[in-house]
């Protein structure tokens, strides 16, 4: 995860929940800061990263990840990524890279122009298949966006296995997605949800600031008056996207979600009361999560402990992955000659 600083319940919806579920479930999680992958569109502005990092890992905690479950370090205290990217990269085309989706959205997005995107934002793909690869992950939960990516990876695995390792066993497992249940929530005014936009909600909000920001959610612009029938799901005739008050509903209250959507559809249910109501919600099921984040917020230091224990955690498989990686390749020097 790119560290922008403090996350949101676009992140926690998309990535984090998911992270804890499989946590608990006894799965191996190695959970990356991609500081090096905030470069490829922040390389000119690098003076709040660190600062940055911290929170966004003071949110991992927050959220119920667990340092003595899951490993959490950061990208460039493990060099070895910046070598397999290298590695990896002569393995694929400039064509291949620009058939990215996300590349392309990005692109559009930023207002960049094709032609003169770096280097670095062009290869970050390949980048993210070292990152998956170096861990021999067998799954990368990811919300659909993010599939070409792995798919991107699972070729890559392919075809150095299949180059290199005619005579030994493969060096990389080819990953399999793990798609998220409810891989994206709209911001609150309907759109894609981005803290530059300010249609957010912290993942650590206030009770009061929750309140706010619910006010202001996108709902049925045809429901005038309160008993005016509304349109919680989309209405392709005019181009409603739906009701973003009712899609946090089927997230965050799924037991009541369909009560919502029948009152709104009968103009039973007010948009003002509902917005109170989805409000109350958002802060009871908030509420831990704000406390755990104070709690490590109160000592920063055992924060630092966890991502030099988890950096050091990385660094140590890394490390055997790459060098099966250059021994594949040729690359390691045999012993009694110069190494």
């Amino acid at each position: 995860m790119r560290p922008t600083g403090r996350l949101h319940l676009g992140n926690y919806v998309g990535a984090l929940e998911n992270w804890v579920r499989l946590q608990d479930a006894g799965w191996t999680n190695y959970l990356m800061v991609a500081d090096w992958h905030m470069l490829t569109t922040g390389f000119e502005d690098t003076s709040q990263l660190q600062d940055h990092i911290l929170d966004m890992v003071l949110d991992w905690l927050a959220a119920g990840l667990d340092p003595a479950r899951s490993v959490m370090f950061v990208q460039s205290a493990v060099k070895e990524h910046a070598e397999l990217h290298l590695l990896l990269s002569m393995l694929v085309s400039k064509a291949r890279l620009e058939r990215i989706p996300t590349l392309k959205e990005q692109v559009r997005d930023l207002g960049l122009e094709e032609a003169t995107i770096s280097y670095g934002h062009l290869g970050y793909s390949v980048l993210q298949a070292a990152d998956i690869l170096l861990y021999r992950a067998t799954h990368v939960p990811v919300g659909e966006d993010q599939v070409p990516h792995v798919e991107l990876t699972r070729e890559l695995a392919r075809r150095f296995n299949f180059t290199y390792c005619q005579d030994r066993a493969p060096v990389f497992v080819e990953p399999d997605v793990l798609l998220t249940d409810f891989a994206r929530l709209r911001g609150l005014d309907g759109n894609r949800m981005s803290k530059s936009v300010g249609n957010t909600i912290l993942l650590a909000e206030e009770p009061e600031a929750i309140v706010a920001r619910v006010k202001s959610a996108y709902t049925d612009p045809k429901k005038l008056r309160a008993n005016d029938p509304g349109r919680p799901e989309p209405d392709p005739a005019d181009g409603h996207p739906g009701c973003v008050v009712y899609e946090y509903h089927r997230k965050f209250n799924s037991a009541g979600a369909a009560s919502v959507a029948e009152r709104c559809r009968k103009g039973e249910l007010a948009c003002v009361p509902d917005k109170r109501e989805l409000a109350q919600i958002l802060t009871d099921a908030l509420a831990p999560i704000r406390e755990r984040r104070e709690r490590w917020a109160r000592d920063l230091d055992a924060v630092h402990d966890v991502i030099r224990d988890g950096n050091q955690r990385a660094r140590e498989i890394a490390t055997v992955t790459l060098e099966a990686a250059r021994a594949a390749m040729g690359l390691s020097a045999r012993a009694g000659t110069w190494a």
